[in-house]
């Protein structure tokens, strides 16, 4: 029963993915020169927009892996063999995604937009917004988080005393 739960679950997640893989690369009705998506890889190299992906196959033979020795134990070290070599051989379908990206910057800029982008990205402060991005958007994401804690914890006590404000003021009076 655990299996089967288990195996629900990573297909629905598999057919999301690949639902969501298909509908990005079904949307893409126009063609893009070679000249424009060498300039949206430019960009994406210069902006380290790939390396973001790049546990996605580490992480699913892990969780693929997890999954068959849960099921199998006595089987651990031919599910590790096999799951290895699995996720080797698909490793060179790493390039579809690659083209993927490189086609979502091509549909949202031109090629002189991102000719322009890699020209900024290659910049000194380019690239260190390249290198900082990341940090940056967590520090924003992480202060977002702190900030909405602080407003929530605000909030409920002040509509707390309101309502109790208002409870008593509608309170008949003693006596």
């Amino acid at each position: 029963m655990k299996l089967t739960g288990m195996i629900s679950k990573g297909a629905v997640l598999g057919a999301v993915l690949a639902g969501a893989s298909f509908s990005a690369l079904s949307v893409q009705a126009q063609e893009f020169s070679d000249e424009h998506m060498a300039a949206a890889r430019e960009v994406v190299q210069a902006t380290n927009g790939l390396k973001t992906f790049d546990d996605i196959l580490p992480l699913l033979a892990e969780q693929t892996r997890t999954l068959f020795i849960q099921s199998d134990p006595s089987r651990t070290q031919e599910v590790v063999e096999v799951t290895t070599e699995v996720a080797l051989s698909l490793a060179p379908r790493r390039a579809e995604l690659n083209k993927t990206v490189y086609e979502v910057w091509a549909r949202r800029f031109t090629q002189e937009e991102l000719e322009q982008l890699a020209e900024f990205y290659q910049s000194p402060l380019g690239t260190k917004l390249a290198e900082n991005g990341p940090t940056l958007t967590a520090l924003a994401i992480g202060a977002a988080r702190q900030w909405q804690d602080t407003i929530s914890t605000e909030m409920v006590s002040l509509v707390r005393e309101e309502l109790d404000k208002r409870a008593q003021e509608s309170a008949p009076a003693p006596e």
